[in-house]
């Protein structure tokens, strides 16, 4: 059996990683039998026309797709083309938005025919062979699928105990050379589950109150696989990392043991804080942490049940800075209750902790607390355009606050950037900066250069070169630089500093076939072209 899984569109302003879930999802169909294959429209361009290359290519019996609720629409268009190429397919979607938006999204959308509920591995374990032989899938628990003409919940499924027992994720199947071209860290998690009630969050539910922990020894050889595969910074995606201090002490120590060096990042809570264990991460790689504290409102954060006080931020945060660490907060704007007096508590707790900080407007996802008991709080949903829930605009109101009341006062922390920024840029190149000012400036528009290549798929747009530069790698890139600074209208320079660490660093190649050769992304070990 063949299974096609979608990592649908994904903004690259916001940063994302390698799709950890989607890997974990294929890992789980390929160790119960399937052949696999990932779609990415992450880093490169989606388009029907594409889509349907891919699957007459494949032939997939089975195409799945996850979504945040941000891109849900986009993944559940794709699922609606998928259907018009192929009417035959199973269309099946995971992940925590239609987790619980489960019934919604199959009445909404015709074209998907199953939703798999929460935590999904041992769920594709069961219903692969039943799919290969074309058995029905009603009495397999997790699901909520069409049966009979009816919309059919099959049963609640246990969280999975032994998280050794899953599969690696397979990365494999991605398009790596994309993925190390943009540069962004890859993530990874050693633990499931969330034992803290925040109101906005959907940890609890999706993966379960009882924190379940990965080994040392699966944590730290999957570090090693990473660093194999070519990447040199990771990010620890547990919510919860720090709060088990021994276990973290043991993940530093194995480390150490085993002589790895990378560079890391991890999420804290600011109630688990410990500056020796700070310190140990400091001293194998470890150079930022992000806590979320969400307000600088004692009263919000109860209201929230966030369960920190503003002074465990504090302190929190100056441990970072003793042992080396770059601390990073993240700010809600929009919480129930928010008034322009929280709102100004949390402009001057934030300015106050001298640590890289940020806000978020609220996102009320389906599934969360307050999303389902909107009633009980001061807050009014304005839109179900999930399009709009990517964090970065109001979807709520309070009675006391407006989406222009919380857009102006996120413009002034805007502005405040964008003055020290555009000084920064009118020194670019003119001797007023300092290095490490000029690096950050020539990096910023690297990366914008960088998401236009991936995003429209200029190496294949702009690859195809001369025959006599087949053997001539330095021309061809010239040739491939100033291809795409005419096609984007970039400036040559910037152009070029894009392209040639792609070549240099094996993310590009070039292929020659009969008389046509051209610039292509280097495929994984093992893959074909």
């Amino acid at each position: 059996m063949r299974v096609a899984i979608i990592a649908p569109p994904y903004p690259l302003e916001e940063a994302p990683a390698p799709p950890l879930g989607v890997c974990y999802v294929a890992a789980a169909f390929e160790q119960a039998g399937a052949e696999v294959r990932i779609f990415d429209y992450v880093v490169s361009g989606y388009s029907k026309k594409k889509l349907k290359k891919a699957m007459e290519d494949f032939s997939p019996n089975v195409v799945g797709s996850t979504s945040v609720t941000m891109s849900f629409p986009q993944a559940m268009a794709i699922m609606t083309d998928v259907k018009e190429i192929d009417p035959s397919v199973v269309t099946i979607m995971g992940g925590p938005h239609v987790s619980f938006y489960a019934r919604e999204t199959l009445e909404q959308c015709p074209a998907v025919d199953c939703i798999v509920v929460g935590e999904g591995e041992q769920t594709i374990a069961e219903i692969t062979p039943l799919l290969a032989k074309g058995q029905t899938l009603e009495n397999v628990p997790g699901l909520v699928l069409r049966h009979n003409g009816e919309i059919l919940q099959t049963g609640h499924r246990e969280f999975i105990q032994d998280l050794d027992a899953l599969p690696m994720p397979a990365r494999h199947l991605l398009p790596l050379s994309r993925y190390k071209a943009l540069g962004f860290p890859v993530s990874i998690i050693t633990s499931r589950g969330c034992p803290n009630q925040c109101i906005f969050c959907l940890g609890r539910r999706m993966v379960g109150p009882k924190v379940r922990y990965r080994s040392t020894q699966s944590v730290v050889d999957e570090i090693e696989a990473l660093l194999d595969m070519g990447f040199n910074r990771i990010n620890v995606a547990d919510d919860l990392f720090t709060s088990n201090k021994k276990r973290v002490r043991e993940v530093c120590n194995e480390i150490k043991k085993r002589g790895l060096v990378f560079g890391w990042s991890a999420f804290s809570r600011v109630n688990t804080a410990d500056k020796e264990t700070f310190a140990l991460m400091r001293e194998t790689g470890c150079d930022c942490v992000s806590f979320g504290i969400e307000s600088g409102n004692q009263e919000m954060l109860k209201r929230v049940k966030k369960g920190i006080t503003l002074a465990q931020a504090k302190k929190a945060v100056a441990m970072c800075k003793e042992v080396d660490i770059l601390p990073h907060a993240s700010f809600m704007v929009g919480l129930p209750g928010e008034t322009h007096e929280t709102m100004a508590d949390s402009d001057r707790f934030a300015k106050s902790l001298g640590a890289i900080y940020g806000y978020h407007f609220l996102a009320p996802f389906p599934g969360t607390t307050v999303m389902e008991n909107i009633e009980e709080y001061d807050l009014e949903v304005l839109t179900t355009d999930w399009t709009l829930y990517d964090a970065n605009r109001p979807v709520v109101r309070t009675s006391q606050v407006s989406p222009q009341d919380a857009i102006d006062f996120v413009a002034r922390y805007d502005a405040e950037c964008a003055a020290e920024w555009k000084r920064l840029e009118d020194g670019f190149g003119k001797g007023t900066n300092t290095p490490l000012e000029d690096l950050r400036v020539a990096g910023t528009r690297k990366v914008a250069g960088t998401f236009q290549v991936l995003e429209e798929d200029l190496v294949e747009e702009c690859g195809a070169i001369p025959e006599d530069m087949a053997d001539a790698p330095d021309k061809a890139l010239a040739f491939l630089v100033d291809a795409i600074a005419k096609h984007t209208g970039r400036d040559h320079e910037l152009v070029e500093s894009i392209m040639a660490p792609f070549f240099k660093n094996g993310h590009i190649r070039i292929v020659a076939e009969n008389e046509n050769a051209c610039w292509t992304w280097t495929p994984n070990p093992g893959q074909a072209a």
